[in-house]
């Protein structure tokens, strides 16, 4: 039986267990995600986007601290109370050491990120709402990290999710993406089960290429150092928003 999106309980995401078996060190996926990005980043000049969004936040932070170079305003939006929980704890009270080695390669591949992690996060507005209910349009930038293979089983579901993503910035608005390739539903903790879509550079370039124009898709190797998911690397893509 396919899984959606919508038979998952998010509210109750292992965001402990995730964070201690992914995000605990950098690995190389996360700097090799980081150098990618930090490039997209140095395209704009700080506080040149008005306005960004991180697409299905979870409780990865470096994407946030990344987007901190260019942008006046990031809104983290997130579906999963315990996510957010951790997110507005993280925001608004006590930030995790862990974070720290995330913020200083984002801020040595590119200045631009503010000196210190507190400021880098003072930007992020965390709302608390399914990504799917977003207005079109809205933002100039859009970021999203292992949201749309992760949040279902189903490809066509996938798509939806990819489309929905351009169409949350202006025609012209800026995209930037990370992917697990060919990720299968997984594991998180010693047992709970979330779903997975296997998708390529190939599958990922077929979603997009309709959708934007300026599309870079580009793909960097399994990193066996956090947990093993299965997947068998990362697709990264930049690109810019036609109209929907």
């Amino acid at each position: 039986m396919t899984t959606h999106n919508d038979d998952v309980d998010w509210d109750h995401w292992p965001v402990a267990d995730y964070l201690a078996e992914n995000y605990r060190e950098v690995h190389p996926s996360d700097a090799a995600i980081i150098a990618h990005h930090s490039a997209f980043y140095r395209r704009f000049p700080p506080d040149g986007i008005d306005r960004s969004v991180e697409f299905g936040a979870g409780p990865n932070l470096y994407p946030l601290i990344l987007a901190s170079a260019a942008c006046r305003r990031i809104d983290a939006v997130e579906a999963g109370a315990s996510s957010v929980a951790y997110l507005q704890e993280q925001i608004c009270h006590r930030l995790d050491a862990s974070w720290l080695p995330f913020h200083a390669l984002c801020r040595e591949l590119n200045p631009d990120v503010p000196a210190t992690l507190a400021g880098a996060l003072a930007p992020v507005n965390v709302v608390h709402a399914d990504v799917r209910t977003l207005p079109p349009g809205f933002y100039e930038l859009a970021s999203m990290h292992f949201v749309a293979e992760g949040a279902t089983e189903d490809f066509a579901e996938f798509a939806d999710f990819c489309r929905t993503f351009v169409r949350t910035v202006t025609p012209g608005g800026h995209l930037v993406a990370a992917f697990m390739e060919n990720l299968p539903t997984y594991r998180i903790g010693p047992a709970s089960r979330w779903p997975g879509c296997p998708v390529n550079p190939t599958t990922v370039t077929e979603v997009f290429t309709p959708l934007t124009r300026d599309l870079a898709v580009t793909h960097i190797d399994a990193d066996r150092t956090p947990p093993d998911h299965r997947d068998s690397g990362m697709v990264l893509l930049t690109g810019v928003a036609e109209p929907i």
